[in-house]
């Protein structure tokens, strides 16, 4: 599963916690979540998955690569949309079982396939509802993924 040059997970607490290797922990799909953040403001913009090739693509370009796991495919984020990620920082967490993307968007500075910067564009609220918190639509996803 982790055939990109990633060392294998050490059975080492200490090291996994507080050592100096990347190890990442890739799960039973072969998957890391990538949390991914604006790297000016911090704003959350969407959660991914990362293969080992996505992960290995990410670190060789500076641009986010990520694993769709309904297409079953590896994806460039905004190559079709413009909209692509520049990595300005990548960190793992503790256990290195998850990575954080803070990145600069390209083009309309827009993530979210529906045209909105984030993914994260409506709140659920105590009863259940959604409410919509930002309905600012950057680009016309029709167009934007008609090239499809």
């Amino acid at each position: 599963m982790n055939t990109t040059n990633f060392p294998a997970p050490t059975a080492d607490k200490t090291e996994l916690e507080e050592g100096a290797s990347f190890m990442p922990r890739f799960d039973r799909d072969g998957l890391v979540t990538a949390v991914v953040t604006d790297a000016g403001d911090g704003e959350l913009l969407m959660v991914a998955h990362m293969n080992a090739e996505a992960l290995r693509l990410t670190l060789d370009t500076g641009v986010a690569h990520y694993w769709s796991r309904s297409r079953k495919s590896l994806w460039k984020k905004g190559e079709t949309s413009g909209n692509l990620q520049r990595v300005v920082e990548m960190r793992t967490d503790c256990d290195q079982d998850a990575v954080l993307l803070r990145v600069k968007v390209e083009g309309h500075d827009a993530t979210c396939h529906t045209g909105r910067r984030s993914c994260f564009y409506r709140a659920v609220t105590q009863d259940g509802a959604l409410n919509h918190i930002d309905d600012d639509i950057r680009f016309d996803p029709a167009q934007a993924y008609s090239k499809r």
